[in-house]
């Protein structure tokens, strides 16, 4: 029951916001460009404060760990083959293959993983290698491709290497990660005020990703086939490469093999969404894999928290 109890405490949280959102725009209170406004205050202010926070404390050596080849080959394999189906079947463009493939295997490892990983696993911490690999690596890269795609012009290497320094959210993440190398302790003065921005990034996302349920378009505009994929990928595919190779290529036993198992099945991360809103990309895929993947995680989780732990 505890298992069962962690991963359900997690999803009521998040529900219950949803809905507050989804409340707010059935009665009138907040509209489209309302929804906007919170993606732009997430995207901007909260979540640059709120990864600043949650990376400082956490222990950046986690990347050198054996779990974090796991969770890789756990996100390579879903975005070769839904970039394989995307451009061969479908014939996406650029912006859409990219939010395509975040919502195939970038997980909610912020305000669902933590909570899992301390109820579930029993330690907060063990969401840190993913958190990072996603901050550091993958939401740079994905963030600089949709810059791109929105001004148009071709791709260079050296925009990629210096585009990120320009994202809020990396520039909060690249200075969490120094202050966690180098364990300088910001003082209240300064860290307080930052907290409690970051405090703004979850509940302005769900509030908005509540509007756009009720507001925006309805559950299947982004294609059936492709919500089947990327759903498929995210809740099945990659928890399943993640256990393969940390249990049969690298010998990970025990609680490892369950903390890289269960943090490789959380669902597609809300702020998938808040990207594809604010690059105007593929909204309703996005909006929808989350809403699939979310409603399809808490029994995965459970099975596997059973059979593992």
């Amino acid at each position: 029951m505890t298992y069962v109890g962690g991963v359900l405490e997690g999803f009521v949280t998040i529900s219950f916001v949803i809905a507050i959102g989804f409340l707010l725009a059935h009665t009138g209170v907040l509209d489209l460009p309302a929804q906007r406004v919170l993606a732009d205050v997430s995207f901007l202010v909260g979540s640059p404060a709120l990864l600043l926070t949650v990376l400082a404390k956490a222990d950046v050596r986690a990347l050198m760990s054996e779990q974090l080849l796991a969770t890789i080959a756990g996100v390579v394999v879903p975005v070769a083959i839904y970039s394989t189906v995307a451009i061969t079947r479908w014939h996406r463009p650029l912006g859409q293959l990219v939010i395509g493939n975040l919502s195939s295997a970038y997980v909610n490892a912020g305000n669902l993983g933590l909570p899992i990983a301390a109820y579930v696993l029993g330690d907060a911490a063990l969401v840190a290698p993913i958190l990072l690999l996603q901050m550091l690596v993958l939401q740079p890269l994905a963030l600089t491709i949709l810059d791109h795609d929105r001004r148009g012009g071709r791709l260079h290497l050296w925009s990629i290497a210096k585009s990120p320094l320009t994202n809020p959210m990396t520039i909060g993440s690249l200075i969490g990660v120094a202050l966690s190398l180098t364990g300088t302790t910001l003082p209240r003065s300064v860290a307080d005020p930052i907290a409690l921005v970051g405090g703004l990034a979850v509940p302005a996302m769900l509030l908005g990703y509540g509007v756009a349920l009720r507001l925006g378009p309805r559950f299947g505009g982004g294609a059936p086939a492709e919500v089947a994929l990327t759903s498929m990928l995210k809740s099945f595919v990659q928890p399943l490469v993640a256990y393969a190779v940390a249990r049969y290529g690298l010998g990970i036993t025990g609680h490892a093999l369950l903390a890289v198992t269960v943090t490789s099945a959380l669902p597609t991360a809300q702020n998938i969404f808040t990207h594809a809103t604010r690059y105007g990309r593929a909204e309703p895929l996005a909006r929808d894999t989350i809403l699939v993947t979310t409603l399809t995680c808490a029994p995965v989780i459970v099975v596997i928290a059973a059979v593992l732990g």
